[in-house]
C-alpha cells in the first residue's frame, strides 16, 4: 500500500523556523499533488501549501510568504520550509498525496499521521 511518514516537528520560539518533511514510500506508479494541511486545536483541518506533480504550487493566505513547499529530488518526498512562525501556527501538520499505485488505482487521498509544531510567545 502506501504511506506517507512526516517528520521535522516541534517546539520553536515564535519568529523562529522549521522544516516538515515528508517521505511517500509503497506500491506507488506515480505521485500527484502533494500537500500539507494543518490542525489546529478546537479548528478545522485547513490547506497550507500544495505541489503540483510539475512543481506548480499555491499558498493559503495565512502562509504570507512565511512557507515555502518543495519536492525532493527523487520526487517522493515533500518539503515544508516555515519562518517568521507566530503561536498561531500552533498546529498538528499533516502531509496529504494523491497517487496512482502500480496496480493502477488511484487514491486521490493519503494522509500521514500528522507532526505536532508548537510555537511559544
Amino acid at each position: 500500500q502506501v504511506q506517507l511518514v512526516e517528520s521535522g516537528g516541534g517546539l520553536v520560539q515564535a519568529g523562529g523556523s522549521l522544516r516538515l518533511s515528508c517521505a511517500v514510500s509503497g506500491s506507488i506508479f506515480n505521485i500527484h499533488t502533494m500537500a500539507w494541511y494543518r490542525q489546529a486545536p478546537g479548528k478545522q483541518r485547513e490547506l497550507a501549501a500544495s505541489i503540483s506533480r510539475d512543481d506548480m504550487t499555491a499558498y493559503a493566505e495565512f502562509v504570507k510568504g512565511r512557507f515555502t513547499i518543495s519536492r525532493g529530488n527523487a520526487r517522493n518526498t515533500v518539503y515544508l520550509d516555515m519562518s517568521e512562525l507566530e503561536p498561531e501556527d500552533t498546529a498538528v501538520y499533516y502531509c496529504f498525496a494523491s497517487v496512482t499505485l502500480n496496480s493502477g488505482s488511484y487514491r486521490p487521498e493519503v494522509w500521514g499521521q500528522g507532526t505536532l509544531v508548537t510555537v511559544s510567545s
